[in-house]
């Protein structure tokens, strides 16, 4: 992470790799992540359940070998909290979190805050911080680094970086869109069943499973009780801006696909040993048949690609 202080146009931006948002196997939660110790350039990892607390048992026994070889490989570990808590058996999934003291937390939403009695934390871009004031408020209680809404357009990223420089500010910067999430779960009535009984059928779907428009428009993709977009964010050609802005550091979020490759394609562009263009073709190889985007960052329709050079 660059100091506060340094020039945001010449300081080294920190790759972060999100928690994995789909239902993936055991197995291939571990192997995923195996892989990612051992082969990717990152500087942090994120892992945990953030969706469904019904999922936690498919990665539980897997947590602390996975945590380990992370910490061995030389990433900073964060384990995320819920984004979503109503139940009494998800209020102690985020306090037995808390009451670890090895790791540092990444909190889903506010109710976690409380329960880490004053200790460092960093936000997830789940939790709703649109302004600086908020992030200045989530500094004072720990927030060490914050991964913000990625909605939010430059601009108002620039404002919150040069307002609150006390926190470190991630962007969202490659993966689908979480973009809301409910107590009741689409994924499992898409499926002819309900939330008690949805027989874990997001498993069957590990990108999410798409929902278009009636004219067959890429829109939406289903994830249990969470939405995401349609539609692949992809912030290549935007990464001298969110460092001019004051941006630190870039999240990748797991998808299907080469993420060790591409964490590299991330880590070159980030260097200017790559350009964008081609960072962006290599991406299309590696995760073929889905739309690339970055209208937010560009206050434009979310599904909108804006290469550099276009933007108005």
């Amino acid at each position: 992470m660059t100091d506060a202080g340094a020039d945001p146009g010449a300081g080294r931006l920190t790759l972060t790799l999100g928690p994995v948002l789909f239902l993936w196997s055991e197995e291939r939660w571990r192997d995923f992540y195996f892989r990612i110790a051992d082969e990717a350039d990152l500087d942090a990892v994120v892992i945990g359940e953030t969706v469904c607390s019904k999922r936690e048992h498919f990665h539980a026994r897997a947590m602390d070998e996975v945590a380990e070889r992370l910490t061995r490989a030389g990433k900073t570990v964060r384990l995320a909290s819920l984004a979503l808590v109503t139940a009494p058996r998800e209020r102690k999934s985020v306090q037995r979190l808390a009451a670890q003291e090895r790791f540092a937390v990444e909190i889903g939403e506010l109710s976690a805050v409380p329960r880490l009695r004053g200790r460092p934390f960093a936000v997830g871009p789940m939790v709703n911080v649109y302004n600086a004031a908020t992030a200045e408020v989530l500094a004072k209680l720990g927030a060490t680094t914050i991964c913000l809404p990625p909605e939010l357009p430059l601009a108002s990223l620039e404002r919150i970086c040069a307002q609150a420089p006390r926190v470190g500010i991630e962007v969202f910067a490659f993966g689908k869109v979480p973009l809301a999430i409910s107590a009741r779960c689409a994924h499992a009535r898409f499926r002819g069943l309900t939330k008690d009984t949805c027989q874990f059928i997001c498993g069957e779907d590990p990108d999410g499973v798409a929902v278009d428009t009636l004219d067959g428009q890429r829109f939406l993709a289903l994830n249990g009780v969470q939405t995401v977009s349609g539609t692949c964010h992809v912030a290549l050609d935007d990464i001298d801006g969110l460092r001019r802005a004051g941006v630190r550091g870039l999240r990748l979020s797991p998808q299907s696909c080469d993420m060790v490759a591409v964490a590299q394609i991330f880590r070159a562009v980030s260097e200017r040993r790559l350009e964008a263009a081609v960072g962006r073709r290599r991406l299309a190889e590696i995760y073929p048949d889905v739309p690339f985007s970055n209208g937010f960052l560009h206050g434009r329709p979310g599904r909108e690609l804006v290469a550099a050079g276009q933007a108005q």
